[in-house]
């Protein structure tokens, strides 16, 4: 699956936040509008209760008192007393078209002005010139009837303001299980965003990371490819070209490896040849002392040959890491042959061989299982002390073979262990001899070890001098018994 980014990784963060963000800004401004809302319809509904209570009370009590002035004024017979009718009517009037603003049903206003037309029919009666006192006092029996239709539309408000009331707290509840949805929505939608947006940003960096830690571990075959922002793909060129390099550097470094080896082959075997000569007194008769300084150019001479075989197999095992020959080996065979290849230098220091080795046979390639021996036992050897004595064991350990190489030399110091198996890596100690090592050996026993899949490591031991290696290599090659 392809991912398509912008150019710039500042810009996929900006892009990243912006996205998670605005379902959260959405849902806050909804929100607000909706809260907003209802303050507003709240404080609307609230200012009309009171002001339809306020109205119908002031129009109950002005109908009461116009009625008080209309029936005084018929007991009395007293004419003056329609003037106070007459101001109270006023205040009704105006209460009345106060009242009549208020957004009422229709049968609510019907019966306002059913209540105001009854009244002026009333109010013309009481002021009329040729009205007698009995139409007057049957005029004033009207504002019992107004009296219930006036209490009839205070109840009516009352309802309408209940009915309103309702009607909020439902918007309410509505309002709170839309925000509810909301919010529930709002959460995946968010956890979707977030971890697609982490894994669009971790995507490139853990393969940026992946990239450092393979040419930190030597594995140069892999072309590093970084998919993401124009940057981090800059980057990931920068590290595709470091590659490259050190691929070239390695390949210039083991062609050096072999051209000098094969090189020092040729003046090397002339020494090989007149040490023999020398030694086997081809050209005449040696006295004592010429027979030990032939001795020993032949001996440094076997040295010298065995540490440019080491080179040539440190460079033969960075391109043919994998290349076995896979057969049934025996592990007695490998271990009675290299120990006839050392047996000279065994005798020059005096050391003692131990081999503790099982009848055991595995899949492995003789030769390169011959060079792990060899160079295992080429390090015990030249870091043993003069009469000591040096331990092979090899046994089975359920579906591996474990072959110890063992020396009682000075150890290997716990600073130089984590370097110990690095190609060229000099440990602290010095070994005793003419001839320095060049740091390839252990290396090359891990490449095929590996190669096998196997391992080598640093075995200690309590109470004993020296170092022990361990070698753990499967007693069926890979693919074998499936």
């Amino acid at each position: 699956m392809r991912f398509y980014y912008p150019r710039s990784f500042l810009t996929l963060l900006a892009v990243g936040f912006t996205l998670v963000a605005l379902p959260l800004v959405f849902a806050l401004v909804n929100n607000a509008i909706s809260i907003d809302q209802l303050a507003n319809r709240s404080q609307q509904a609230v200012y009309q209760a009171v002001q339809a209570t306020q109205s119908s009370r002031r129009l109950v009590e002005l109908l009461t008192a116009m009625e008080r002035s209309a029936r005084q004024m018929v007991i009395l017979g007293d004419p003056a007393l329609l003037d106070t009718y007459a101001l109270n009517r006023k205040q009704f009037l105006a209460a009345a078209g106060e009242f009549g603003t208020l957004p009422f049903d229709s049968e609510q206003k019907q019966a306002l002005d059913a209540i105001v037309r009854d009244e002026a029919a009333i109010y013309a009666v009481l002021s009329g010139a040729g009205a007698n006192p009995a139409q007057q006092a049957k005029a004033v029996e009207g504002f019992i009837g107004l009296a219930d239709r006036a209490q009839a539309i205070t109840v009516r408000s009352n309802e309408l303001i209940d009915r309103e009331v309702e009607a909020m707290r439902a918007t309410a509840a509505q309002a709170q299980r839309i925000m509810l949805w909301q919010l529930l929505a709002l959460i995946p939608v968010v956890l979707f965003l977030a971890i697609g947006f982490t894994i669009l940003i971790a995507r490139p960096i853990r393969q940026i990371d992946s990239a450092i830690r393979r040419l930190g571990g030597g594995e140069l075959n892999t072309a590093v490819d970084v998919a993401g922002p124009e940057d981090l793909q800059y980057l990931g060129q920068r590290l595709e070209w470091m590659r490259r390099r050190l691929v070239d550097l390695d390949q210039q470094k083991n062609r050096f490896l072999r051209q000098m080896s094969h090189e020092l082959k040729t003046p090397l075997t002339a020494l090989r040849e007149g040490a023999e000569l020398l030694s086997d007194e081809v050209v005449g008769k040696l006295s004592p002392e010429q027979r030990e300084i032939a001795e020993i150019l032949r001996h440094n001479s076997i040295e010298l040959q065995k540490l440019i075989d080491d080179l040539l197999s440190y460079g033969a095992s960075q391109f043919h890491k994998t290349a076995l020959e896979v057969k049934p080996v025996q592990i007695r065979q490998v271990i009675n042959r290299v120990a006839d290849d050392h047996g000279l230098a065994l005798r020059a220091k005096s050391l003692k061989l131990d081999i503790e080795a099982r009848d055991v046979t595995l899949s492995a390639d003789f030769e390169k299982l011959r060079i792990i021996l060899d160079n295992l036992m080429s390090n015990a050897i030249k870091f043993s002390p003069p009469g000591g004595t040096v331990s092979i064991a090899a046994r089975a350990n359920g579906a591996h073979l474990e072959l110890d190489v063992a020396d009682e030399g000075p150890g290997i110091a716990p600073a130089d262990r984590p370097h110990v198996f690095d190609p060229f890596y000099q440990g602290a100690q010095v070994a005793e001899g003419r001839v320095k090592g060049t740091g390839i050996g252990l290396s090359v026993v891990r490449e095929y070890a590996t190669a096998h899949g196997g391992s080598v490591e640093v075995v200690d031991e309590a109470g004993r001098r020296g170092a022990r290696l361990r070698v753990r290599l499967p007693l069926l090659a890979a693919g074998e018994g499936e």
